[in-house]
């Protein structure tokens, strides 16, 4: 990933059930990301450079298995977000994204670390929104319960 972002790098949050998320980056270099049930404005948001991990708070959509973890993460690439058609009528929007390997990082041992947990009674909150901005302590938090090496996503 030689490419320089042209303004100060952003993290986000995506959200997904696992099957999903995990379909995003079955091809790490060649990844890509879609949220919101496949809305292009949220996509819109991000920049290429900028830091994105994914939670799965179940193991499928709609499904009451929960898996409740950080499974994914990656520098969004230039481009823009664009349609693709899955069949059947869907064609929702994605964004390339460049992943790096990760492990599995449940979110229950972090609640009390991450500054984007305003209520530990209600953490679960903020993921509703399908996408969202945290700041750069939060995602070195995540992504070291990850144990992913600080250089992938580009930490100074």
């Amino acid at each position: 990933m030689g490419f320089v972002p042209t303004r100060t790098r952003r993290n986000w949050v995506a959200v997904a059930c696992l099957e999903h998320a995990l379909r995003g980056c079955a091809v790490p270099e060649q990844g890509f990301m879609q949220v919101c049930h496949g809305k292009r404005s949220p996509l819109q948001r991000l920049a290429p450079g900028d830091r994105v991990v994914y939670y799965a708070p179940t193991r499928t959509m709609g499904g009451q298995d929960k898996v409740q973890a950080f499974v994914s993460a990656g520098l969004v690439l230039p481009g823009i977000p664009y349609p693709f058609d899955m069949g059947g009528g869907f064609v929702p929007y994605r964004r390339d994204v460049a992943y790096v390997p990760v492990q599995h990082a449940p979110i229950v041992p972090l609640l009390d670390a991450l500054d984007f947990v305003e209520d530990r009674q209600r953490w679960g909150y903020k993921f509703r929104f399908g996408l969202f901005e945290v700041g750069d302590a939060d995602m070195r938090r995540i992504a070291a319960a990850m144990q992913v090496a600080p250089d992938l996503l580009h930490f100074s």
